[in-house]
């Protein structure tokens, strides 16, 4: 290979990591933007979870066809028309006049997601080989912890300087940019021997993934089993009293099962399916999977409530909100010298394991921290550490997930780990949102009822609260008639905040133990060469006792 393409391949992993960038900073952008736009739009706190789950759900449902779809069709191909969609998504988004329409403009801007990221890593995974392969992984994951805490950033700015529809808007030349980089420096990459497409295990994987997070999020507005607020859509409102929650779950349970039986059905008839089994075999990769899942119901849904803390009850603003969140980056980013420094000394496993105790300490620390009269100061070590653990557990696990899979197999790979990231993830918001807005409503009842307010004038108070995710605080305490009231909303909504962030750490505990089951298979690289060393040592004495 000539000095020139060796550049011209490291310059094309540089606009692949911007295309990782632009999808992961949209996912975390938005959440400082979201009291501007509760206040500019005024949509309430079940519209506040959709319009980060519209984006993270349609994401994790599509991830494993499109990671088939770019096998057949060509990884840069589909990461092109990827780009082109998230940014015409984009501008809808930024000019959406209500909420309903941003939600839908964030729901387009997750197919255009979930076309973009498993080709990233099917591109780095087909482009890449040995010691190569694990750099361009490590750049690939520290570029996702830094962009969840830069959207933050990024966000505050341009929502405090502009508006937060520039938090949509800034993706119009940032997709330009990847675009061009991507066409002029990554080589096409597909594979030829692809069967059909599997259309019906795609509608099946949508419908595991979307009725569960649509009944997570949902329950407390809907009723978990009996209706306490009838859904209405259009001119149609439910009828039963059952709530239409306990349902979305049974058709997510069903469509699992039959998502199972009809791949495995495919695979005996020799055709292609959306989620081969087989790579389920490689022990690195099944347990991997399983590790991602966990962590990432952890590891992102603090990025959510954290900001709405931070501003409706510490009254931060938008830009302030995002410079607090930078320590995040800074520890994801120093996090990958680190990786790289350890290269090859320390096996990936063990680098993964101290990343989560470090997201551990960080994000418990965080929740002991939390309360209406916190000293926000002690965050930034506590972000930092957090950020420091997620840089480093994202980049080895992805390595760990892919490194024995086939490289005619890396779109399906790619997209099953990135599904299980995304799904997790997904989980991980729905159940940290609904914790904190329902732990938040409770809270503050109790508080309520001890000040003797009657009870039309309680569910008032904690529906303006809640609906509003926060924003109603400032209201209550610019008078001074509700000033106690304010307060009490604040403790409760900081009480609520942190049992989100102990429930995180709680995920992640559960995470760091499923990383055991990896065990010790993946050895430094130094103990990989010496043990090749031996055994081919090994075989040239058995063939020269052969023939003595």
């Amino acid at each position: 290979m000539t000095a020139s393409s060796s550049r011209v391949r490291w310059f094309g992993l540089v606009f692949i990591s911007l295309g990782v960038a632009l999808i992961i900073v949209d996912s975390t952008i938005v959440n400082v933007a979201i009291p501007a736009i509760v206040d500019d739009l005024g949509i309430s706190s079940t519209q506040v979870q959709w319009v980060q789950e519209a984006y993270t759900l349609v994401f994790a449902a599509l991830l494993l066809l499109f990671g088939s779809l770019a096998d057949k069709f060509g990884r840069r191909r589909m990461m092109l028309l990827g780009i082109i969609l998230f940014t015409i998504a984009s501008v809808m988004a930024g000019l959406a006049p209500s909420g309903d329409l941003l939600i839908l403009a964030r729901l387009i801007q997750g197919v255009g997601g979930a076309m973009v990221l498993p080709t990233t890593l099917s591109l780095i995974n087909a482009t890449f080989r040995g010691r190569e392969r694990g750099i361009a992984f490590a750049v690939w994951g520290s570029t996702i912890g830094g962009m969840v805490a830069v959207g933050p950033l990024l966000g505050g700015w341009l929502t405090t300087a502009f508006s937060w529809r520039w938090a949509f808007g800034i993706n119009v030349p940032l997709g330009i940019i990847i675009f061009i980089g991507v066409l002029l420096t990554v080589a096409e990459s597909r594979e030829p021997t692809y069967g059909k497409i599997d259309y019906l295990g795609a509608v099946l994987s949508v419908l595991v993934f979307g009725p569960l997070v649509f009944g997570l999020i949902e329950g407390r507005t809907y009723g978990w089993w009996l209706t306490d607020t009838p859904m209405e859509i259009g001119g149609f409102t439910w009828p039963f009293d059952l709530s239409p929650v306990p349902i979305a779950f049974a058709i997510s349970l069903l469509a699992l099962v039959g998502f199972i039986t009809w791949e495995l059905h495919r695979k005996r008839t020799g055709k292609s399916v959306l989620l081969e089994f087989s790579l389920f075999r490689i022990s690195s990769f099944r347990n991997g999977n399983i590790a991602a899942m966990l962590i990432s119901l952890g590891e992102f849904g603090i990025i959510l409530t954290l900001p709405l803390w931070l501003q409706f009850v510490l009254g931060f603003d938008a830009l302030q909100t995002g410079f607090l969140l930078l320590s995040l980056a800074i520890g994801s980013f120093m996090a990958s010298g680190f990786a790289g420094a350890t290269s090859g000394k320390i096996s990936p496993v063990t680098i993964v394991r101290v990343g989560l105790v470090a997201e551990i300490i960080g994000v418990a620390s965080v929740g002991l921290i939390i309360g209406p009269d916190a000293v926000w100061g002690w965050l930034i070590p506590a972000l930092f550490v957090y950020g420091f653990g997620v840089g480093l557990a994202t980049a080895q696990l992805t390595g760990v997930i892919l490194q024995d899979v086939p490289v005619e197999m890396s779109g399906q790979g790619s997209g099953t780990q990135s599904t299980a990231r995304q799904v997790g993830s997904a989980l991980g918001v729905a159940i940290l949102g609904t914790i904190l807005f329902t732990s938040t409503a409770g809270i503050l009842t109790s508080s309520l009822q001890e000040q003797n307010l009657p009870a039309d004038q309680i569910d008032q108070v904690v529906s303006a609260v809640v609906d509003s995710a926060g924003g109603a605080i400032a209201g209550l305490e610019a008078n001074p008639q509700t000033a106690d009231i304010a307060d009490a909303a604040k403790t409760a909504f900081s009480d609520g905040t942190r049992l989100s962030a102990f429930a995180a750490t709680g995920f992640l505990v559960i995470g760091l133990i499923a990383t055991f089951s990896l065990g010790g298979a993946h050895k430094t690289r130094e103990q990989q060469d010496a043990e090749a060393s031996t055994e081919a040592e090994a075989n040239l004495l058995s063939k020269d006792n052969e023939l003595s």
